[in-house]
């Protein structure tokens, strides 16, 4: 693809240089920590209470201070806050060309606009994961230094595996955010586009609909037992890829159509 790679290097250096990158990098490290702190007033409320951390009326009777409930919780935390925290992250991508007033200039250059496209999808997925991955590390560390009990190799390599999953399929989707993003011109419909699509997905799970909604079934991903978790079914899978492929097409054919007024 002509261009390809000045552009991803472009889209790099944009991101690199944005306190975006410090404000998204922030915001993960929120999730295992508020999963750790969960764990710690589970294993010792009594000492929790006494350090101000809850009310001393407060009840916490629900869930168990081990690694099984830990990995659950970061599960169900990606699953929710990393499909907002990537919505942001593509928004930001797609849309500051029209905050910033250069998407005219952008339209303009000589490299093609598959390759622009291209490129914003590709920063997007790296930033993505280097998230979903910061999630993990982080997590491990702060559930040794809270101590919980229950951990194994195993568990923590299906856990992983699992929170891959999640972000993957949660990526899935993003190019409808993309989408709204470049055809909305700016940050406020995809953003709303994501918390629409976020809320659909709660409502489509408590109807029993998830497997059938492309947006709710990365939760399907999480045991809310601590069993493993069975292979997605087919139906699902295949909701995901149309629902990526409709909105692949739609982000490179605007783009590929769009003119210069911006």
């Amino acid at each position: 693809m002509n261009g390809f790679a000045p552009a991803l290097w472009a889209e790099t250096l944009k991101a690199r240089r944005s306190k975006v990158l410090l404000l998204t990098t922030a915001a993960t490290i929120i999730l295992p920590v508020i999963d750790g702190l969960f764990m710690f007033i589970l294993k010792d409320t009594e000492r929790a209470k006494s350090m101000g951390l809850i009310n001393t009326k407060a009840q916490i009777t629900a869930g168990v201070a081990d690694w099984p409930t830990f990995f659950q919780v970061m599960l169900m935390g990606t699953a929710i806050a990393g499909a907002i925290l990537f919505s942001f992250i593509a928004a930001w991508v797609f849309g500051r060309e029209h905050s910033d007033h250069t998407v005219k200039e952008l339209l303009a250059l000589p490299t093609r606009r598959e390759s622009i496209v291209a490129g914003k999808l590709v920063l997007i997925v790296f930033w993505a994961l280097c998230l979903t991955l910061l999630i993990f590390i982080v997590g491990l560390g702060i559930g040794a230094l809270v101590d919980i009990p229950g951990g194994s190799t195993g568990l923590i390599w299906d856990s992983f595996a699992s929170l891959l999953g999640i972000a993957g399929l949660t990526l899935m989707m993003i190019p409808f955010v993309a989408l709204f993003a470049s055809a909305g011109r700016g940050y406020l419909l995809p953003l709303g586009w994501a918390v629409l699509t976020i809320a659909a997905a709660q409502i489509a799970a408590v109807l029993g609909w998830a497997e059938y909604f492309p947006w709710a079934v990365p939760g399907l991903m999480i045991s809310m037992d601590g069993t493993p978790v069975a292979p997605l079914p087919a139906h699902s899978l295949i909701a995901v890829l149309v629902a990526f492929l409709v909105g692949m097409v739609a982000t490179f054919f605007w783009w590929r159509s769009a003119d210069q007024a911006g």
